[in-house]
């Protein structure tokens, strides 16, 4: 009985444990690019913030497809390097992760919020600004 449920719990913990990673752990190998970048001019740029978070104007000559709606309509990306544009971290990650998954080429990310800075090796840059402070 005891051993049931410790290979229960181990399942459990295992299930928890892989989706944490897949939303919090960064991508590597995809670097954070600035959107006015001119090595994203012949790449896809995918657009994956949400309709409602999208208060500055759309980014010119972008796909808008929110990462809800990527699983429906992620068949009408063209099949060459893609540049994801998200709101956040988590966004990034599950994004980059989806397009992989199904074959695309991603090259690199922007976060709207953030200026991409590479220092060294570190190119999961995602540190916030406080609209507060």
């Amino acid at each position: 009985m005891i051993a049931i449920l410790y290979i229960i719990s181990l399942i459990i913990f295992s299930l928890l444990f892989i989706a944490l990673y897949r939303r919090y752990y960064p991508v590597s190998g995809v670097p954070c690019i600035d959107i006015a970048d001119k090595r994203i001019k012949d790449m896809v740029v995918l657009d994956l913030r949400d309709y409602n978070e999208t208060t500055e104007p759309l980014i010119a000559n972008s796909l808008h497809i929110p990462y809800a709606y990527l699983k429906r309509h992620f068949s009408i990306i063209p099949s060459k390097s893609v540049h994801i544009v998200a709101n956040d971290a988590i966004e990034k990650n599950l994004g980059i992760r989806f397009l992989r998954r199904h074959g695309f080429n991603v090259q690199s990310y922007s976060i709207i919020h953030c200026p991409c800075r590479e220092r060294g090796n570190e190119k999961w840059n995602t540190v916030k600004k406080s609209k507060t402070a």
